[in-house]
Order: structure tokens, then sequence, then C-alpha cells
């Protein structure tokens, strides 16, 4: 496909906040997704999405890096995470051939409300690190936790990475930037799922992706230096923010039909 200047700069634009906004809180595919349909248009929602993962692996490799050589990882949680989300996410990936994502669609604003109003209601959530799971029930429940969320973001995806950060802040005890950190792991492995299966049906465009992900893993280098320099505070801001514009955006997919049609009656 060729593109002209205004839309390569839209999209690598979109590649670079999406991949700083990422990197401290997730929700970058708030700001690429759109770019991407902007560009390439609604019709052409495989090949949004497939070149959108393209572009966001690189991004969240290199935070993952850039955050594994300022912190010590909780590998013991990480691996089973992982290896929950690979499965997973493939699986999730091949469900929405065959299952609508209806009842998810209504269900997504409401547990990212409750996502917000816990971790606005809570003050001094993920400031400390005080991990409360040890030895093999780390591991259950890490192996858990990734392979049902996994299965979201293979099914779905919206808030992916805030839900696995909540979920590294509330059942493991981890401070926002070892959450960050290990979320950020566990997501790599979701997108290399779903690229397994973009990729061999022609959903990528590869050189866009790849020309995106230089400017997401600019973004993404920017975003968890500063996350890296700032702490947990900063964090927590960019998640409200990021959970917020999410409830707005699921929200309006998921009830402005409702609320049209009971407008126009």
């Amino acid at each position: 496909m060729e593109f002209d200047f205004t839309a390569y700069l839209v999209l690598f634009a979109g590649a670079f906040f999406a991949g700083l906004v990422d990197s401290m809180a997730g929700g970058g595919g708030l700001i690429q997704i759109p770019s991407l349909l902007h560009v390439l248009g609604a019709s052409s929602y495989p090949l949004v999405f497939g070149t959108n993962k393209l572009s966001s692996i690189v991004g969240t490799v290199g935070a993952a890096v850039r955050y594994a050589k300022g912190l010590k990882l909780p590998l013991n949680a990480i691996v089973p995470a992982s290896l929950g989300a690979l499965v997973f996410a493939y699986l999730g990936s091949l469900a929405v051939t065959y299952v609508s994502a209806a009842i998810l669609t209504l269900l997504v604003p409401v547990l990212l409300s409750g996502v917000a109003i816990y971790t606005y209601r809570n003050k001094r959530l993920g400031f400390t690190h005080q991990p409360k799971l040890f030895g093999l029930k780390e591991r259950a429940y890490a192996f858990g936790m990734g392979a049902v969320v996994g299965f979201y973001d293979g099914f779905f995806g919206p808030g992916t990475g805030s839900f696995l950060m909540l979920g590294f802040v509330t059942l493991f005890g981890f401070d926002f930037l070892v959450a960050t950190a290990s979320a950020k792991i566990v997501n790599v492995v979701c997108n290399a799922a779903s690229l397994a299966l973009f990729y061999p049906a022609g959903f990528v465009l590869v050189g866009l992706g790849l020309g995106m992900s230089v400017f997401n893993l600019l973004g993404s280098t920017v975003g968890s230096s500063l996350a890296l320099t700032h702490g947990a505070p900063l964090v927590r801001r960019v998640l409200l923010v990021v959970v917020s514009a999410l409830i707005v955006k699921t929200g309006i997919s998921a009830y402005g039909p409702f609320l049209h049609g009971w407008l126009i009656r």
C-alpha cells in the first residue's frame, strides 16, 4: 500500500505516543488503533489489528528490557503468567472466530470502572513492594492470571495491560513499577500469540508495522525512563487517565447504540 506524508505522520506520531503511554500503564491501543483505522479504513480491521500487534510488540519488548535493567524482576510470577498467557491468548484468538464478543463488549466498561474506582480510592496502592505469594502458590496464581487475561487479550483486548498491572499489584503485592515491568513481559507473549495467527493469514502489513515499531520503541523508551525516574506516583496517575479513557471508549462502543435507540424513540 502507498501512503502520503500526512498518513505517515499520523501513523508514526500515533505509534510514538502509544509506546509512551503503554510503557507506563498499558492502553497504547487507544492511540495506535484509531490512527491505523484513520489511514486504512474501518473495512480493514484484520490488517489494523495485525499491524498494530507487530508495532506494539517491538515497543513492549523495548520497555521490558528497559525495566529489566533497572529493576529486579519476579521471574517466579512472570514465567508461569507468560506461559498461561501464551496458550490462552492463542485460544482466545481462535475463539473470536466462533463466538460473539457481544457480552464482553457490555461487561468491559463495568470492569474498567471497578479498576478506576479501586485505584482511586486506594491512594497508596502500588507504592510499596510487599510480595504476598510465594513458591507453588505464587506460580499457580500467576498461571491462572496469565491464562484469564491472555484469553481476554486474544478474544477482545482493550485494557489488557491495565488488568495485568492491577492483578500484579493486588494479588501479588507488587509496586507499580515492578507490576508494570511484569505486565510488559506478559504482554509481549500475548502479542506474539496473536501474531502467530494474524501473520500466516496475511493480516500484517510488515513494512508499515516495522516502520511504526521504530517510533513505538522510541515512545516506550521515553515512557519507561519517565516511570523509572518518577516512580509509582506517576504510573498511578497515568493508569487512572488511561483507564478513564478506556471506560469512555468501550462504554460508547457498548452502550452508544442502546442510548441512541432510546433517544430517537
